[in-house]
């Protein structure tokens, strides 16, 4: 199913009214196109919202697995709103293995729905993330258009290419990185 800007917000409202009428409070941190669709930095529907992260007193943990609580609840709102049950996921999890771009947390947007806090990627984080996925997918992919959506500088291109080396240093990755920024830089 895709899902609207509409869409994710109502199932966020209520995923945390839920959360709160049970006495469950969570904090997770999210990435991707439903990160940049509330932020409003995309004009496209989604397949889901992606969390990488969970905040728990200020410390960050992997969102992998989401605790069952919440989970639970999640496929409860995505049942009930048509969204599918995978519609609040944990994929991009294994990007905390190797770090998340220095100063992350200090540039989350954060809001708030009753028992649920949610904190959103900032657009160079955003940046960051997408370039990295483009390099994975195949050109013209969602990730390689959203990218191009959020027009990057060269100076924020420069800063995306250096952390996504920190996430995979093989030689293969470089290339196909340098060859992925190439692209872009023909359609800024």
């Amino acid at each position: 199913m895709n899902i609207s800007i509409i869409s994710l917000e109502q199932a966020l409202e209520i995923l945390g009214q839920l959360l709160k009428d049970r006495g469950q409070y969570y904090e997770v941190v999210a990435i991707g196109g439903g990160g940049l669709l509330l932020l409003g930095l995309i004009d496209r529907t989604t397949k889901d919202l992606d969390l990488v992260a969970r905040l728990e007193n200020n410390t960050i943990f992997s969102s992998f697995p989401l605790p069952k609580l919440l989970l639970d609840a999640a496929q409860e709102v995505g049942r009930a709103l048509q969204l599918g049950e995978g519609w609040l996921n944990c994929g991009p999890a294994s990007l905390l293995d190797a770090g998340l771009p220095e100063g992350f947390l200090d540039r989350m947007h954060t809001r708030h729905y009753k028992g649920l806090t949610l904190h959103l990627a900032s657009r160079i984080d955003q940046i960051c993330f997408k370039l990295y996925a483009s390099v994975d997918h195949e050109l013209y992919s969602k990730h390689y258009v959203d990218l191009i959506s959020l027009k990057p500088s060269s100076s924020e291109l420069e800063y995306a290419k250096k952390w996504c080396l920190t996430q995979d240093v093989s030689e293969t990755f470089a290339l196909l990185l340098d060859q992925t920024l190439e692209s872009l830089r023909e359609h800024s």
